[in-house]
């Protein structure tokens, strides 16, 4: 982990991060107190945090606080919020990492799922905001206030429904919080990571066929194209405080899919969403309005004739979309013609009329086989 070369505007700043003992928020700590940050690692999970705090101290050679706190209770991030403060004389930063991951088809899976991922996630990132902000506005720097979401609350990931259900929360919060604190000196920050290679595999909860989760998600989290280098990533989001940016998505595969939903939702045949295949219809064939007299305008004639072998009568004539002709063969006598057999049509039957359809423009013919002998005369 490389040392920053100059002096950030973050030096000195007393910082929160929940979910700190490992994966990203660990890494998210370890940059901070490179920038000269008083940081104070919370977990609910006592021996790991003190893991990841010595691991931390050991690559910085910087000092951490921990703070034991299950970010579901309300009144212990309250507590812990208050501790920090009190311990470096204010808080100028909270970071709202804590969450879980469940990896299941959500035929396997209860409503329980949900209501966990809901209430560690989304109610984590509540709890830990609304404990924070009235510390992060009375902050001397500038408050700033980080939550992390996900790709997979921009765009529903298929085993991953209660993960994507509980970060699209976060998402609208960061942009809620964002909006109604405008006036205030302070700054939210949205960030929306795609795959990252923190070894999130080995601490996800797997269900349905085990192992088939487990080959999936780890083929993908570690995946260099897809995925991206946690401790890069941990970079770009202190970049992203220092600069005060409202919102971040990492990794362009998050940046694609972030675009591209919406735009091109599949639907698959049968579905609900798409009646009988939601098979597309034929456009249909309009006749362009055209000079009288021109080449164009013969060359309309054809848009009214019926495609070769179907004109079994000498008197079909085209359906017409704006309304029945209003004029017809300026011949006098009409008789109905006896139907031709296919390959033997008699040649007088061959004759054309010209008929004007409304709505085309003045000059505009659409010519149909005659039913009676007679010239060639456009009526107008």
């Amino acid at each position: 982990m490389a040392s920053t070369p100059r002096r950030s505007d973050l030096a000195g700043l007393s910082v929160l991060v929940t979910g700190g003992s490992r994966g990203l928020g660990l890494l998210l700590s370890a940059r901070l107190a490179q920038r000269g940050c008083l940081v104070t690692m919370a977990a609910r999970d006592e021996d790991e945090l003190r893991r990841g705090a010595e691991w931390a101290e050991e690559r910085t050679g910087k000092k951490f606080s921990i703070a034991v706190c299950d970010v579901r209770d309300r009144h212990a991030v309250e507590s812990v919020v208050r501790q920090a403060d009190a311990r470096h004389g204010g808080l100028d930063i909270v970071v709202a990492n804590a969450g879980v991951i469940q990896v299941a088809p959500v035929a396997s899976l209860g409503s329980g799922a949900f209501e966990d991922a809901m209430d560690t996630i989304f109610g984590g990132a509540v709890n830990t905001a609304m404990a924070a902000l009235p510390f992060l506005r009375a902050s001397e720097a500038g408050g700033r206030l980080c939550l992390i979401g996900s790709v997979g609350g921009l765009l529903a990931v298929p085993h991953l429904l209660p993960y994507s259900c509980a970060k699209a929360a976060v998402g609208a919060l960061g942009e809620g919080l964002r909006a109604e604190t405008t006036g205030d000196r302070l700054s939210v920050t949205t960030v929306h990571p795609g795959l990252m290679r923190t070894g999130s595999h080995l601490q996800a909860e797997f269900g349905g066929r085990s192992s088939r989760e487990f080959a999936w998600f780890s083929a993908l989290s570690g995946t260099p194209v897809l995925s991206m280098d946690a401790d890069r990533a941990a970079e770009r989001i202190v970049r992203a405080l220092e600069r005060r940016r409202t919102r971040l998505v990492l990794t362009p595969a998050a940046r694609a899919a972030s675009v591209a939903h919406g735009v091109a939702l599949p639907l698959s045949p049968g579905s609900a969403a798409s009646p009988r295949g939601c098979c597309p219809l034929p456009r249909q064939r309009t006749a362009a309005p055209t000079r009288r007299g021109t080449a164009s305008s013969r060359a309309t004639a054809s848009i009214g004739r019926p495609p070769p072998g179907r004109r079994r009568y000498a008197g079909w004539a085209a359906a017409s979309t704006t309304g029945p002709p209003t004029a017809t063969t300026s011949t006098s006598r009409a008789r109905r013609p006896a139907p031709d057999r296919r390959g033997s049509r008699d040649p007088r039957q061959k004759e054309l009329s010209c008929v004007h359809w409304p709505g085309t423009a003045r000059g505009t013919s659409v010519w149909r086989p005659c039913r009676t002998r007679g010239s060639r005369k456009p009526t107008m």
